[in-house]
């Protein structure tokens, strides 16, 4: 049996992301300065553009749900920025 070495970064990069997705949905919003609003935005885009990229390669719905999820939340802090 030959483990792809590919599929192997490809499943890291996706815990990593799913890790940073969890961790970013259970942050607390209240007493947020701007700056640090603006970082939460940028660091939501990231997260969302990267599992946007494995989802286009696995077409799993709970990724979907995920990013579902944190666009949701990105939008409440970008809405607080304007």
């Amino acid at each position: 049996m030959k483990i792809d070495k590919q599929n192997v970064s490809l499943n890291k990069k996706r815990m990593e992301l799913l890790k940073k997705a969890l961790e970013f949905e259970n942050m607390k919003m209240s007493n947020m300065t701007t700056s640090d609003r603006v970082l939460a935005s940028r660091e939501a885009k990231a997260i969302i553009l990267g599992l946007n990229e494995i989802y286009k390669s696995t077409k799993d719905s709970k990724l979907m749900d995920i990013m579902k999820r944190l666009t949701i939340k990105k939008k409440k802090l970008e809405k607080r920025l304007r």
